[in-house]
């Protein structure tokens, strides 16, 4: 087979092992990241269909790249400044903590001496970014709290790849790297992100509009291409990893007006990449390496997450996390990444340690990485209580002329109106599962508590025509209408009402407008049970806007009288004592 047609039937396989494992793993609820993993293992190691895993791996690794230039995109640098406690604290602690203590299980073995156990530990201290980005998106979890710790970490841990390389230089030699080497390495780093960071405030905007006056899609979507690539091959010429390259171009570009077509240009590119960089880890799996040293892999691998794993669990307690969340950040970082791969491959260049070693470190890595969906998808077993899951409260472009508090079916009825009229709504809720489910919808939500004076703030109250309180729990409706009263007492609310008495309860806080929640619709349903049993529809109508009539003048009766007043004008007839139901008499006719 000529190379074009070897290369064409190769791409073929790859596409058809994605298109067939990654529908059929989420469909059992494997998750897409263990469909392609066994997609690859079976098209490469098992059935030989396909060899050369590293040169694959090597133009994969672009869809780790296009991952973060995506996730910096919707990390403005106000956001990523609120995160440096969690990316340098508690992501340095992580490094540190997981590389000492793997190091010191490695020297207790007696297998590898204090040089390569120090590399062996630091190398397996650091998570795969792709697979637990792959998770969270599979989740829709990437803005909980959880999934935004998780990142900090595995930020740090890209940071990380710099000083840990020049680790391996030093233990090499054995002898202290020149001061002036060390500071020009780190002013060259230096100079390049201050030139990125200029490039992105002062140049990339203009040359986005430039290229979007042209009309030409295919241009913009080079340009996008070539901002990635190229921002991501200058942090590798200086020294840091690539994918840190390409999230900071995309932390610079996250306040451009150009951001939404960006994320949308890239995302495909993104999507097939990363989708082959987990098939080339699959195919990467030596099985004649792991079936040699099964003893020392079955021992490895468990020992190897569960240290991980605990120290993530231990130092996220401690960092102020609750129970669940540092679970769930603990079950998804507990594997090896795949920095790991550059730090065994580089150490047993100079000798650290042997090449069989560093392969046996890579099937480690490698099963860690496999393992992992599985973890994850076990964590729920060891969450406790209530789980109340919080997201980030981001309120980037809120300020509309309805603020719109709760979206529950009530407030997803009543928004379907006020979008359709043309007006802005931003919508606040607390539910983490209505805020995505929403957002997928194009609503703009936020996820916030309506009862904070701070949220309220950062939604837009103070520039809302109308705020429109739509929470389902009459406690906390109560709650969020006696802050904005006290707040803000000129502001116009609506708000949905419980019942009846807390209509009048409302009505005395002087809301402009409440609704019972089942008013309309019960007087909905009864109009056409009337229509179906013969009365016309105009009739229907007509006793339908009197029941409407009479209910109101009531109301109002009764926040002058009390509750109790007006019951004569239920009915269209005095209001009858109810008789009890007896059985029908049989006709003996």
């Amino acid at each position: 087979m000529s190379a074009p047609n070897h290369f064409f039937a190769e791409a073929l396989m790859l596409l058809g092992g994605a298109v067939v494992a990654a529908p059929l793993f989420r469909r059992f609820g494997l998750g897409t990241v263990l469909g392609y993993l066994a997609a690859g293992a079976l098209i490469g190691p098992i059935a030989h269909l396909i060899t050369g895993a590293e040169e694959i791996l090597s133009v994969a690794e672009l869809g780790v790249v296009f991952l973060l230039f995506i996730i910096g995109l919707e990390l403005k640098p106000s956001t990523l400044w609120r995160m440096r406690s969690d990316i340098f604290v508690l992501g340095g602690l992580q490094v540190v903590v997981s590389g000492l203590l793997l190091m010191g299980a490695a020297v207790f073995t007696g297998v590898l001496d204090w040089r390569g156990a120090l590399v062996a530990g630091f190398g397996l201290s650091l998570s795969s970014t792709a697979f637990a980005l792959q998770i969270l998106n599979d989740r829709n979890d990437r803005n909980s709290r959880y999934g935004q710790r998780s990142f900090s970490i595995l930020l740090f841990q890209d940071l990380a790849i710099v000083p840990l390389l020049a680790m391996i230089s030093i233990l090499a030699s054995q002898a202290q790297p020149s001061p002036a080497a060390a500071w020009r390495d780190i002013g060259v780093a230096l100079a390049a992100v201050a030139a990125m960071i200029l490039a992105g405030r002062y140049l990339l905007n203009p040359l986005f509009q430039i290229i979007a006056r042209t009309g030409a899609r295919e241009v913009m979507i080079a340009a996008a291409l070539f901002i990635v690539l190229g921002s991501a091959l200058l942090m590798q010429v200086v020294g840091l990893s690539m994918a840190m390259g390409a999230f900071l171009s995309g932390v610079m570009l996250a306040e451009s007006s150009y951001r939404h077509e960006l994320e949308t240009d890239i995302e495909p590119f993104r999507g097939i990449l990363q989708a082959l960089f987990f098939m080339a880890v699959g195919l990467s799996v030596q099985f004649d390496i792991i079936l040699a040293n099964l003893g020392v892999l079955l021992a490895a691998v468990p020992a190897v997450m569960l240290i991980k794993g605990l120290s993530i669990y231990a130092l996220c307690r401690i960092g102020g996390s609750p129970h669940n969340d540092a679970i769930r950040i603990a079950t998804l970082l507990p594997q090896g990444g795949e920095f790991g791969f550059v730090l065994f491959t580089t150490a047993t260049g100079v000798s650290i340690f042997s090449g069989a070693t560093a392969s046996l470190l890579i099937s480690v890595v490698t099963l860690t990485m496999a393992l992992t969906p599985v973890v994850a998808a076990l964590s729920s077993r060891f969450l406790s209580g209530e789980d109340h899951e919080e997201l980030d409260e981001d309120f980037d472009g809120a300020g509309s002329d309805i603020l719109m508090i709760g979206f529950s079916r009530f407030g997803q009825i009543a928004a379907q109106i006020l979008l359709a009229s043309g007006r802005d709504v931003t919508i606040i809720d607390d539910s983490a599962d209505r805020v995505r489910q929403a957002a997928s919808f194009g609503f703009r939500i936020y996820f916030g508590d309506g009862g904070r004076l701070d949220i309220l703030r950062a939604a837009g109250i103070e520039k809302a025509k109308i705020v429109a309180v739509c929470t389902h729990n009459r406690v906390i409706t109560d709650r969020i209408v006696d802050l904005i009263r006290s707040e803000y007492p000129n502001v116009r609310l609506f708000v949905r009402s419980y019942d009846r008495v807390h209509s009048l309860a409302l009505r005395e806080r002087n809301v402009e407008y409440e609704l019972r929640e089942t008013l309309e619709s019960g007087l909905v349903f009864g109009r056409q049970a009337i229509q179906a049993l013969g009365v016309d529809e105009d009739t229907a109508e007509a006793i339908t806007a009197d029941i409407r009539r009479r209910d109101e003048e009531r109301l109002q009766i009764q926040a002058v009288e009390g509750v109790r007043a007006g019951s004569h004008m239920l009915f269209n007839r005095p209001v009858l004592q109810p008789e009890p139901l007896v059985k029908p008499k049989r006709n003996e006719g």
